[in-house]
């Protein structure tokens, strides 16, 4: 089988090392086979610091460790790859790298945050419609084997209820649950997908919380943690029990390998793993919680 030939853009998060050494190094535990990264571009954020603190050595260590060849542009990526990574660390910059990359019509993963807004994620997704270029978005927690598992297992009935924990810290350049609150509500909607139709955040200095009510009656919280339990937790309640479960349990590169199975398998014709409206939704979910956080109130989607 012929091995696809991987670009990547936005070598500015520990993302990029991870997904380099599942690709290109056949002796890893959790090797992607079928796929190779071959390109990069940098790209970077310089009023992130996060961004511009890591470029220089993540672009180093992908191209003397993993043998990358850096390119010039994001259109010289797309035009030389047959599947794209877009990894770049700083959400904002999305719309305008994918509006590079869509015209080329490869298959995209978007790391996230997918966008720090919805008025930038519908223009991805209209961009991608309008250009026939095909991508998903996702947290990796949404492929954490533990949770899939307990998702998988409907023994006890539907899920009629979730609560995901998670680590909270905030990134002004990533307003307040878009940075890191992304990871708890990307394991809520796998275990509820659609359908919210209100939020209302609660926060202290060393906690926050958000409720959300679906248009079905059910209710969904993610708990954000700056003091405590650091683990990503997920409880689904379900009609006839409630079953809770570290969401990675001890292979944070297991949900990294199937993340990037499914954009190989996608690059061969699969659908998306992750619906645009879906991943839509999540960011409005997120906004509104941003909204609510700030306000106290109520917030309709």
């Amino acid at each position: 089988m012929t091995e696809l030939k991987i670009g990547m853009v936005g070598l500015d998060t520990s993302h990029c090392s991870t997904f380099a050494a599942l690709l290109n190094d056949p002796s890893h535990p959790n090797h992607v086979p079928g796929g190779r990264l071959l390109y990069g571009f940098p790209g970077g954020s310089p009023d992130f610091e996060l961004s511009r603190s890591r470029m220089e050595g993540i672009t180093k260590s992908l191209r003397e460790e993993r043998g990358v060849e850096m390119l010039d542009s994001i259109e010289e990526v797309a035009r030389r790859s047959d599947a794209i990574l877009l990894t770049s660390v700083d959400g904002r910059v999305h719309k305008e790298q994918f509006a590079k990359l869509a015209p080329y019509g490869k298959p995209i993963f978007i790391d996230k945050p997918f966008a720090t807004s919805s008025a930038d994620a519908k223009e991805i997704v209209e961009l991608a419609e309008r250009s026939g270029s095909r991508f998903f978005t996702c947290s990796m927690l949404r492929f954490g084997g533990p949770l899939l598992e307990a998702l998988g297992d409907d023994r006890h009935g539907s899920v009629v209820g979730a609560d995901c924990s998670g680590p909270l810290e905030l990134e002004p350049t990533q307003p307040g649950f878009f940075w890191y609150g992304i990871h708890a509500a990307e394991m809520l909607y796998a275990a509820l997908g659609e359908g919210c139709r209100t939020v209302r955040a609660t926060r202290t200095e060393g906690h926050e919380s958000v409720v959300g009510v679906w248009e079905d009656g059910r209710i969904g919280t993610i708990r954000g943690i700056r003091e405590g339990n650091p683990d990503f937790y997920a409880v689904l309640h379900r009609e006839r029990g409630s079953v809770g479960v570290n969401a990675l349990g001890d292979s944070y590169n297991a949900g990294n390998e199937r993340l990037l199975k499914h954009l190989l398998t996608m690059a061969g014709g699969a659908p998306a793993p992750v619906r645009p409206s879906l991943s839509l939704e999540i960011v409005r979910f997120i906004e509104a919680a941003n909204e609510s956080r700030e306000s106290g109130e109520v917030v309709r989607l």
